[in-house]
C-alpha cells in the first residue's frame, strides 16, 4: 500500500512556506523589508533559530537578499523574466512598444473580466481606493503622482484576479515601464484634455469593478488601453512631423 508514516514539520519548513506563499501571491512585492528578526518570530510564534533557518534557506532559493546593516528584503527577482539583451531589444523597435500595449490590453481585459469575478471585497476596496488617490492626485499641475497611481490601479486589478503567473508577469512587465524601456509614461499625461479622459476611463474601469460586472470591466479596460495605443501613436506621429518640418526649415534657409 502507498502509504508512509507522517512526520510533523519542521518549523524552519513552516515559515519557509509561508513566506515562499506570501511571495508567491504577491503580497510580499520585490523590495519589501522584511519586519526584524525578534518581531518576526514573535508574529509567526517560532524560535529565532528556527527564522534563521528558514531565512537562510530561502536566501540561497534567491528569494530574499540581506543587505548589510539596512535587514532582510525581499529579493528583485522579476528582473530575471527579460534578459538584459531582449531588454535593449525591446527599447530600440517600435514595434515591441505597440505589441507590448497590444500584450497588455488582452491580458489586462482578461485579468480585469476575473477580477470582477473572483476579487474578494478586501481586494476591490484597495483597488478603490488607488483610484481615489488617482482623483486628487488629478487636482496637481505634476502629472507624476498620477502617472505612479496609474500603474498601481492596474497592477492591484492583476492582484485581484488571483492568478499568480499573470501577476508575476505583468509586474515584469510594469517594471520595464517604469524604466522608460517601451516610452515614457510621462507622455500620457502632458495633455489636461488627456488626463481628463485618462481619468474617466480609470473611473469606468473602477466602476465595473465595484459593480462586478466581468464584460463591463473587460469592455473599459480594452477601450482604456484602445486609446492609450492611439495617443502613443499620434504623439510619435506628431514627433516624425516635427523632425521632417524641422529639415525642411533647415534646407530652405539655406537656399536663401
Amino acid at each position: 500500500m502507498p502509504f508512509r508514516r507522517i512526520e510533523p514539520e519542521k518549523l524552519a519548513t513552516s515559515v519557509v512556506r509561508q513566506i515562499e506563499s506570501l511571495i508567491l501571491q504577491g503580497i510580499l512585492r520585490p523590495g519589501d523589508r522584511l519586519p526584524a528578526e525578534r518581531e518576526l518570530a514573535e508574529r509567526m510564534g517560532v524560535s529565532r533559530p528556527s527564522l534563521r533557518e528558514a531565512i537562510a534557506e530561502l536566501q540561497q532559493a534567491g528569494l530574499l537578499v540581506a543587505r548589510p546593516g539596512s535587514g532582510i528584503y525581499v529579493a528583485e527577482v522579476l528582473g530575471s523574466a527579460f534578459s538584459p539583451a531582449l531588454i535593449d531589444l525591446f527599447a530600440r523597435h517600435d514595434e515591441a512598444v505597440f505589441d507590448y500595449l497590444d500584450f497588455r490590453r488582452d491580458l489586462e481585459a482578461l485579468a480585469a473580466e476575473r477580477a470582477a469575478r473572483l476579487a474578494s471585497d478586501a481586494d476591490l476596496q484597495v483597488v478603490d481606493s488607488i483610484y481615489r488617490r488617482m482623483e486628487v492626485a488629478h487636482g496637481k499641475r505634476d502629472p507624476s503622482d498620477e502617472a505612479r497611481l496609474d500603474a498601481e490601479f492596474h497592477l492591484a486589478i492583476l492582484e485581484a484576479s488571483h492568478n499568480v503567473v499573470m501577476l508575476h508577469m505583468m509586474r515584469s512587465m510594469f517594471d520595464l515601464l517604469r524604466q522608460g524601456v517601451f516610452y515614457n509614461r510621462q507622455v500620457m499625461f502632458r495633455q489636461k484634455a488627456t488626463r481628463a479622459t485618462l481619468l474617466d476611463q480609470h473611473r469606468a474601469i473602477n466602476a465595473a469593478l465595484q459593480a462586478r460586472d466581468p464584460a463591463a470591466a473587460r469592455s473599459a479596460v480594452e477601450t482604456h488601453l484602445d486609446f492609450v495605443r492611439k495617443a502613443l501613436e499620434d504623439d510619435r506621429k506628431a514627433a516624425r512631423n516635427a523632425r521632417l518640418a524641422q529639415l525642411r526649415l533647415e534646407h530652405e534657409s539655406k537656399r536663401k
